[in-house]
């Protein structure tokens, strides 16, 4: 069975462009709609995404919507924690798609990684 988890130096859920997510004041307070619209910069990278590294600088610091946590997902979706697993792994290989595509490296590691 496939287990997510964070693949590291992947960031496909660091390129935050707006226009990407249109329904982003359905699921994020105005608060944190607000500081999601200041972390977005250059291409609709997160100005905290260190492109060298790949690595969020402020990993430890981010926001709640940067977290993939049961309550987190289910309060912010309605995401059950029972589905998470499987929620989570769709919405990494949509995002990992949309910014790299269907056959880059990152998704062919994303995939060995939570085996696919």
């Amino acid at each position: 069975m496939a287990t997510w988890h964070c693949v590291k130096q992947c960031g496909a859920c660091c390129h935050l462009d707006p226009a990407e997510r249109p329904d982003l004041e359905t699921y994020l307070s105005p608060d944190e709609l607000k500081l999601y619209l200041s972390m977005v910069g250059e291409e609709g990278w997160c100005i905290n995404f260190d492109h060298s590294t790949r690595e969020c600088r402020i990993y430890p610091n981010r926001p709640r919507f940067c977290r993939v946590q049961a309550d987190t997902f289910q309060e912010m979706y309605g995401v059950e924690p029972r589905d998470l697993n499987d929620f989570a792994i769709d919405c990494c290989r949509e995002q990992i798609e949309a910014v790299y595509g269907d056959r880059s490296q990152e998704m062919l590691r994303f995939d060995q990684e939570v085996g696919i």
